[in-house]
């Protein structure tokens, strides 16, 4: 097959497909998100998801044939916890996941508990709605190292080769206190940032992201880097490959910037 890109997406906010004034909020994300299947070479085996929303000690790969729902978000509409997303799972390629995670020397498990959370589902209803293309998820590892995570990356770039695309599902400005107007001056920074050192050749790349607290306003978006954590990942698989930016938003909730990438 031919070789699959990687991403990093925005997953917007809680359930905000099925909710009609925050889905017109994030109308510029919706539109991004459908366009990605039209930037694959071929429809892809499997989607694997990095999610913001899924940590573990260690890496734990989800192996269940068919991946119940969580609904990993409080004070919502009642029929936003009745969502389904009936994607099939990927057991097979969850169990090559794991060995090149373990072939890697990182400490990995097949869970064949764990369902979707909504940093897959939601942004997923968006790309494939038919949820007809199986779908697993790599959790991230307690403590968000980017080293860490971007050796998972590398360790699961031949999956790229395999028909599998990496999307590492967060947002590039997450800090629930500090929406709206105060979010606009550091979302903008750290955004601007992140562009500028996407584009840098790839070994000073890496080294920047690998430093990412030194950004400005670093710790004011990611006050706890669970949602930026994926892009360590999406970009370990793709090291030396362009970025591509797909989307781009500004006021968002009021104030906030935030950007999506293609890598390859």
């Amino acid at each position: 097959m031919t070789r699959m890109p990687t991403f990093f997406i925005s997953h917007g906010g809680g359930p905000w497909p099925w909710l009609p004034d925050w889905r017109a909020q994030f109308a510029p994300l919706e539109a991004s998100l459908k366009a990605m299947p039209d930037q694959l070479p071929e429809r892809p085996k499997a989607v694997l998801m990095i999610s913001g929303h899924w940590e573990t000690e260690g890496f734990a790969v989800m192996s269940n044939p068919q991946p119940p729902m969580v609904y990993d978000y409080t004070g919502f509409p009642s029929e936003t916890y009745q969502i389904t997303y009936p994607a099939p799972g990927a057991p097979d390629l969850a169990a090559r996941t794991h060995a090149l995670l373990a072939a890697a020397g990182l400490p990995t498990r097949l869970d064949a508990e764990m369902g979707y959370d909504h940093g897959t589902f939601a942004p997923m209803a968006v790309i494939y709605p038919e949820a007809d293309v199986p779908l697993y998820q790599v959790s991230l590892q307690q403590g968000y190292d980017p080293a860490t995570h971007f050796a998972m990356g590398r360790a699961l770039a031949p999956l790229r080769d395999e028909g599998v695309v990496i999307i590492g599902s967060g947002l590039s400005y997450h800090n629930l206190r500090a929406f709206g107007p105060g979010a606009r001056a550091p979302s903008e920074a750290f955004d601007a940032w992140l562009n500028e050192t996407l584009m840098l050749p790839p070994e000073a790349r890496t080294e920047a992201l690998m430093n990412w607290e030194q950004a400005p306003h670093a710790r004011d978006c990611h006050a706890q880097e669970d949602h930026l954590a994926p892009i360590f990942a999406a970009l370990g698989a793709a090291e030396q490959d362009e970025m591509t930016q797909i989307y781009h938003q500004t006021e968002i909730f009021g104030g906030v910037t935030a950007s999506g990438f293609r890598f390859g």
